[in-house]
């Protein structure tokens, strides 16, 4: 299907952010110059904004003029268990198939059907800081442990839109999987951290909680 308009202007708005055109506190024009400039409705321009405000890229109100917001603060991941503590919102709840890697996390069959749930997390500002995907079988139960492990990866377009980043752009990848006291995994999840707002330094895992 092909990217919605409003979706490809935010992508060059971003694009023309990162090569310095427009800087953190400049004004960027009004949603009819924009759209004359580039030759659509205004109100494609308008969604365009409402996407990047969504995003943390720009910041102002509604009818009202929109700035480049400035960089997000840091924040450090200490416990890669421990609840959100702001506003999330849950984006997809679709049932997958495990995959090879999947079945492998979770000690599953490959195929076999998992629960999943993407959640993305806001911060106080109401921008997108962190996404959490997860799968597992059956009902959500108390674990004992968990583990996580570090690593680098690309952002999906989906990823990248939610976050107000450039498609591929390197972020932290927590892999973090939840056991029952028996030592047999009972979720696992991804929770993908962009690199320009966190450090991570973890902690030893805590108690149980529920999941």
């Amino acid at each position: 299907m092909p990217e919605a308009r409003h979706r490809r202007i935010a992508a060059d708005i971003r694009r023309r952010i990162a090569a310095g055109e427009w800087r953190p506190g400049d004004p960027l024009p009004s949603r009819s110059e924009l759209a004359a400039e580039l030759g659509v409705n205004p109100q494609t321009v308008r969604l365009a904004y409402v996407l990047l405000r969504r995003t943390g890229v720009l910041e102002g109100e509604e009818r009202r003029a929109v700035y480049v917001a400035h960089p997000p603060a840091m924040r450090t991941l200490t416990d890669a268990d421990a609840p959100w503590p702001f506003g999330s919102e849950t984006t997809d709840t679709r049932s997958q198939p495990a995959s090879a890697e999947l079945a492998g996390r979770l000690g599953v069959n490959l195929g076999a059907l998992l629960r999943h749930e993407t959640v993305e997390c806001m911060d106080p500002g109401g921008r997108s800081a962190m996404i959490v995907s997860s799968w597992w079988r059956g009902q959500r139960r108390l674990h004992a442990s968990y583990v996580a492990e570090v690593g680098c990866v690309e952002l999906t377009v989906e990823q990248a839109h939610a976050l107000g980043l450039l498609v591929d752009t390197l972020a932290f990848r927590v892999v973090r999987t939840r056991f029952d006291h028996g030592g047999r995994p009972l979720e696992t999840a991804d929770l993908i951290l962009p690199m320009d707002r966190w450090t991570i330094r973890l902690c030893p895992a805590g108690p149980a909680v529920e999941g």
